[in-house]
């Protein structure tokens, strides 16, 4: 799933995303190291992988997340981030 930086703590390498509707997303330090990324600037846009939490059912380990309209990836849906990194085209 694509997104746009947010924000970013660089000494704690963790920090927001915003999907496409404009819901903010945070990311921690493993989801950002996962990524292999150095820096990262707001408004970058970027490309995240998402897992079902406890809270939410099944899960997407691994997977890269598809979320179609009306779907909540929020951060009270079940779901956290695993992976940050640029999106190339």
């Amino acid at each position: 799933m694509q997104a746009t930086a947010y924000t970013y703590d660089p000494e704690s390498r963790s920090g927001q995303v915003l999907l496409d509707d404009g819901t903010p997303v945070p990311f921690d330090a493993a989801a950002f190291d996962a990524g292999g990324l150095r820096l990262l600037r707001p408004g970058q846009r970027v490309r995240i992988e998402t897992e079902e939490t406890e809270a939410g059912a099944g899960t997407d380990s691994g997977t890269e997340a598809s979320a179609g309209p009306g779907t909540d990836t929020g951060a009270g849906s079940g779901r956290r981030i695993t992976l940050v990194t640029l999106q190339t085209f």
